[in-house]
């Protein structure tokens, strides 16, 4: 894992906070693929994961936060993160412990893949 690969993915989860949709495409490659873990299965590109997080955030309120960073042995970084989802009205959908594993194309994201974390309770 590069040195600026744990300060790019922080400002990645800033970013995804503050719904900040243009720092997150330019993070992105073009064919970015991205887990749709809202609905389930997976969607290429930008234009599609725009659409997904539009899509979800207008449903639930999502807050992801980042608690340690590993490189793993095929090159990809993990990031394991502390999510809480809220429905519109404030109350708490689930509060639990994921595993983000991310792949670079240079600097920029080409894929994220959602990991449970074994033990983590919600």
């Amino acid at each position: 894992m590069g040195t600026g690969t744990s300060e790019r993915l922080a400002e990645v989860y800033a970013a995804f906070n503050r719904r900040d949709i243009a720092a997150l495409m330019a993070a992105m490659t073009a064919d970015v693929l991205w887990p749709n873990g809202w609905e389930g299965g997976t969607i290429r590109g930008r234009d599609a994961v725009t659409d997904y997080w539009r899509r979800q955030w207008g449903e639930i309120d999502p807050t992801v936060v980042p608690t340690a960073y590993e490189a793993e042995a095929d090159g990809r970084t993990a990031v394991t993160v502390h999510q809480v989802v809220r429905d519109r009205s404030g109350g708490v959908i689930s509060d639990h412990t994921v595993m983000h594993l991310y792949r670079f194309e240079g600097d920029l994201v080409a894929e994220m893949e959602i990991r449970d974390v074994l033990g983590a309770s919600e």
